[in-house]
Order: C-alpha cells, then sequence, then structure tokens
C-alpha cells in the first residue's frame, strides 16, 4: 500500500467515524463526569458552567441553524477533523525540514 492511499483510507476512516458512527456515541456522562457528580464536586458554586463558546458556531457539538441533530452532529465532526487537519498540515508544512543549502 502505497503512503498516498493509506492517508486516503485513514481519512475516509475518520471522516465516517466523525459523520456517522459519533451519532451512536452513548450520551451518559463519562468516567470523570460521573465521579465528580457522585462526590458532590460538580454541584454547588464550584460546580459545571457554561463555557464561552456555547453560543458558536460550533457549540454544543452541532452546527448552529441545523434542527436535525443528527446532521447537525455528524457536520459538527467532519468541520472539525477537517479543522484539525488544515491546522495540524499547515503546522507540519511550516515546521518541516528542508534541505540546507550547502546540500
Amino acid at each position: 500500500m502505497t503512503t498516498r492511499r493509506f492517508f486516503a483510507a485513514a481519512l475516509l476512516v475518520t471522516l465516517v467515524m466523525a459523520g456517522i458512527v459519533s451519532h451512536y456515541a452513548s450520551s451518559s456522562p463519562d468516567g470523570l463526569e460521573k465521579v465528580a457528580g457522585d462526590k458532590g464536586i460538580s454541584a454547588g458554586e464550584a460546580g459545571e458552567k457554561e463555557h464561552a463558546l456555547k453560543d458558536s458556531p460550533l457549540g454544543d457539538y452541532g452546527v448552529k441553524g441545523i434542527d436535525d441533530a443528527r446532521l447537525s452532529g455528524g457536520l459538527s465532526g467532519v468541520i472539525g477533523v477537517g479543522a484539525v487537519l488544515l491546522v495540524g498540515g499547515g503546522l507540519f508544512w511550516a515546521l518541516r525540514r528542508r534541505p540546507s543549502q550547502d546540500d
């Protein structure tokens, strides 16, 4: 398998996971949230607060303006994958090793 095919397959799997499979993830709290709730850490003044970006276009794992929860969540995941690839790829490109002038 060539490197290009490997990356294309990895991108396809990532997009399918973010766009389709993520809809079937459990809505139950994860381990940290469960323990915080059980111990009373998340209740009261030191408890959960709304985050500053909840009203952003991709706040709360969805795309603002799309009413279908499945489509909104899937599209949010695909946009997130694209953003990570752009930022990571840009950093990789900017920091890559370049041949020295002496060669």
